[in-house]
């Protein structure tokens, strides 16, 4: 995508405003031609060259006829007040034709606002439905602080080239147009002369914008990496401090922020370029017209009024400005072109998790879950084999087994968060890839291993994707999970905010808002990954206790890592190398004297 029409792509719904703006610009640049215009009588009276008109000549839509009448104007005023009136009126005249540009010029931009800030909250709106649309996976290639790069900062380049791009593409061309025209009716011979110098100063100035946009996206990728080891570091000081590793974290911050600052060093000095050598360029193709145009008004058969020369003069200084605003346009654009690439990226990323066009709605959990002939990979790296496992209605099934050795993944690929690459997952009979997603993922409830708690409410963070629950239903379900009483003491009860990932509360407290949660959700189908952080005795006693009473009555798939969790599990799935290799009861398991066993002696289910 090497051109600025990828920016178009966004404006979308908002051409009415991009019209009405492109209109405005052309009647800005009229009304800044007709005042130019009036330098020839003001010129002709000022050095008593004005040849008088004693009868009104017929009126056309032509710059002579304009021209012949506006004159026929000034002689009548010449011959009844006098020279001085004609200039005041020449001068008034000036006056009104700026403002009226100028108002041109402001409803132009008036009309740009809404159609900037519509692109930039639509194209936030579509890069945030994207992060929530698109599978996991995707986010494990990328870096948080670079996803956040691309919705802030170059959602913001973005809008300013849009603006930029509009004025490069309509604005500006509109203005060089009707100025050449203007050039060409004035003297033909001298505009050739003009228009051959022009590509030169085009050539020079896209050789150093296909740089800018290079640069550019180095600068926005490297904005990215700083972002995510901000983003780090917030979310593990307690960590770099503990390590006093504040001193390296430091280092490396500095470092790449350093290589950032040559980066944007660079790409200023680029763009920066662009209006000292646009200007350069166009004094000496200016030069260039004084002394050609010299010539031709000072050889003794000249055509060229020494008026009308300097009318020229004026107009080619108004040509100068666009297209001096037209290179600055350029650079910011393909520094806008590099942002819109990023965030295209995103927009459109593969989902890899389809839904069906026909997909089946599902409402009720009525018999069993089963895995059938279950592989999954990732990049190409097997990390479930063969899996087949038959879960019934009601009953609790506990995954151990080694860090790594598919636990996760498993229980990932039933609310699809994952679609396995062999074999398939059925509820009741029916292929989960056959039903819709948002109703498959409403009859679970899941409890992360990492309690994910948002910077908001208590009362919130429980009805969490619940909009309908009520205060009562909320309060019930912080009862059942052994949260209700830590809350009622909390400065505004359920009112309480709880900091960025709840960072105000306690270990236990946070995972206890968490089972909540699912508590109130109250789904046919848990998903549990045990938490692996020790608590204390007493916080650990209430965290077991509120675990038990959310997967009472329910088929529950669960993580297990404590041996006190596992020991009520109707059947128990030890998994090696993402195959199942032993299941049954703790009983069963331990007389086997096998991989359970060794784990149960290690107490290492994680």
């Amino acid at each position: 995508m090497k051109r600025p029409f990828l920016l178009f792509k966004y404006i979308g719904k908002y051409w009415g405003y991009a019209a009405l703006n492109i209109i405005f610009n052309i009647l800005s640049v009229i009304f800044s031609l007709f005042s130019l215009t009036m330098i020839i009588p003001f010129l002709q009276l000022l050095f008593d060259q004005t040849q008088l008109i004693h009868e009104a000549p017929a009126f056309a839509f032509n710059t002579d006829s304009i021209l012949a009448y506006f004159n026929y104007i000034i002689s009548g005023i010449i011959l009844s007040k006098g020279p001085v009136e004609a200039l005041l009126f020449i001068s008034v005249i000036v006056v009104v034709m700026f403002f009226i540009k100028n108002l041109f010029r402001y409803l132009a931009m008036f009309y740009l606002a809404p159609l900037r800030n519509g692109v930039v909250q639509d194209v936030r709106n579509q890069i945030y439905r994207r992060i929530l649309i698109l599978p996991l996976a995707y986010f494990s290639e990328q870096r948080k602080g670079d996803i956040m790069s691309r919705i802030t900062n170059d959602v913001s380049n973005v809008e300013w080239s849009i603006m930029q791009s509009l004025e490069m593409l309509f604005r500006e061309p509109i203005s060089i147009i009707f100025f050449l025209v203007a050039l060409i009716i004035i003297s033909p011979m001298l505009t050739v002369f003009v228009a051959l110098l022009l590509p030169i100063t085009a050539f020079l100035i896209a050789r150093i914008g296909k740089s800018l946009k290079r640069t550019s996206t180095k600068g926005q990728k490297k904005l990215g990496v700083i972002l995510s080891i901000v983003e780090e570091t917030i979310s593990g000081l307690r960590i770099i401090k503990g390590f006093n590793a504040i001193e390296a974290a430091d280092e490396k911050f500095i470092k790449q922020n350093t290589e950032l600052t040559r980066i944007m060093n660079r790409l200023y000095r680029k763009r920066d370029i662009a209006s000292p050598l646009s200007e350069f360029l166009s004094t000496i193709v200016l030069v260039m017209v004084l002394w050609f145009g010299g010539q031709l008004v000072l050889s003794e058969n000249s055509t060229l009024d020494p008026s009308v020369f300097i009318f020229y003069i004026a107009v080619f200084s108004q040509l100068i400005v666009p297209v001096k605003a037209f290179t600055v346009a350029y650079y910011n654009v393909q520094k806008g072109v590099a942002s819109a690439e990023r965030i295209d990226e995103i927009i459109t990323a593969e989902e890899v998790i389809l839904e069906k066009p026909d997909a089946l709605p599902i409402n009720k959990f009525n018999d069993h879950i089963e895995y059938k002939n279950v592989s999954f990979a990732y990049q190409l790296e097997p990390v479930l084999n063969n899996i087949n496992l038959r879960i019934e209605k009601g009953k609790m099934i506990a995954l151990v087994g080694a860090s790594g050795s598919g636990k996760s993944t498993m229980v990932d690929l039933l609310p699809r968060f994952y679609d396995c690459t062999e074999g398939e997952i059925v509820i009741d009979d029916i292929s989960i890839k056959d039903l819709k997603i948002d109703h498959l993922r409403d009859l679970m409830g899941i409890v992360t291993q990492e309690t994910i708690l948002f910077n908001d409410t208590v009362f919130n963070n429980i009805a969490f994707g619940l909009p309908v629950a009520s205060e009562e239903d909320v309060i019930t379900a912080a009862k059942i999970a052994n949260a209700h009483e830590f809350i009622e003491k909390m400065p505004e009860q359920y009112q309480t905010n709880i900091g960025d990932r709840g960072v105000k509360l306690s270990g236990g407290q946070r995972q206890r808002i968490s089972i909540a949660r699912a508590v109130l959700k109250n789904p046919p189908i848990m998903i549990l990954d045990e938490a692996t952080s020790a608590l204390d005795t007493e916080s650990e006693r209430l965290v077991q206790d509120a675990l038990l009473k959310l997967m009472k009555n329910r088929t529950s798939v669960v993580i297990a890592h404590r041996l006190s969790t596992i020991q009520y599990a109707d059947e128990i799935i030890v998994l090696d190398k993402g195959e199942i290799v032993e299941r049954g009861s703790h009983s069963q398991l331990i007389a086997q004297n096998g991989i359970y066993k060794r784990l149960c002696d290690m107490q290492s289910f994680r």
